[in-house]
């Protein structure tokens, strides 16, 4: 039973103690140091959010600038494949070119020959070396393409004269001197031409006379 009280006794000091003057005037000194921390911890959450937004934005910059770089690789990329196209439909470019004077050489023999009438088996074979030869162009893409009867373009057409074709609309092509060639839609040799021009009739009649008549 002493002890029983004596441990009451103990738990009543206790709160005596806490519910104290001192007590109180303790806790009333540290709760203005917690009001004091609070602008502090305000302020660095302001600060770590404007750090946030800082990179934030310089994240959303590096990501444009990733996104611009890609699109640029790729451009290069099909530009580089284009090229190596170009370059593979256009190698022998220079070679043909030279061999282009040949095969007009075939045709003046074939037309010569027929103008004439050279054996047929000479023509026959003409023919046929010419025939092989258009072949193997048209195996790299390189194909003849028609003027006469087309208006003038000075894309496919060089104009070596003009001469004067009634009936025949002006810049129309009336002759070809020497055929042009595209190769692979390309132009190859432009055809040389004699284009169209017809001179327009000059009025040279002079005015009407007439003479006036006084009625007596």
């Amino acid at each position: 039973m002493t002890r029983r009280k004596g441990f009451m006794n103990l738990s009543k000091s206790d709160s005596f103690i806490k519910g104290s003057p001192e007590s109180k005037s303790r806790e009333e000194k540290a709760a203005p140091e917690v009001l004091h921390e609070s602008p502090e911890v305000s302020g660095d959450l302001a600060e770590l959010h404007q750090k946030l937004l800082e990179k934030t934005g310089e994240a959303e910059e590096n990501y444009t600038r990733l996104l611009r770089l890609a699109a640029d690789m790729e451009n290069l990329r099909k530009r580089q494949e284009r090229e190596r196209a170009e370059l593979l439909q256009f190698a022998n470019e220079n070679l043909i070119k030279e061999l282009l004077p040949v095969v007009d050489n075939l045709e003046r023999a074939l037309d010569h020959g027929r103008q004439l009438e050279a054996p047929e088996a000479l023509l026959e074979g003409i023919e046929r070396v010419y025939q092989g030869f258009l072949k193997v162009l048209d195996r790299f893409g390189v194909t003849p393409f028609d003027s006469v009867g087309q208006h003038f373009d000075p894309a496919l057409h060089n104009a070596m004269m003009q001469e004067e074709a009634p009936g025949v609309p002006d810049c129309r092509v009336i002759k070809e001197l020497q055929k042009g060639y595209l190769m692979n839609q390309r132009l190859l040799r432009p055809a040389m031409v004699v284009v169209a021009r017809n001179t327009p009739n000059e009025n040279t009649s002079g005015p009407n006379d007439s003479t006036v008549q006084e009625e007596n």
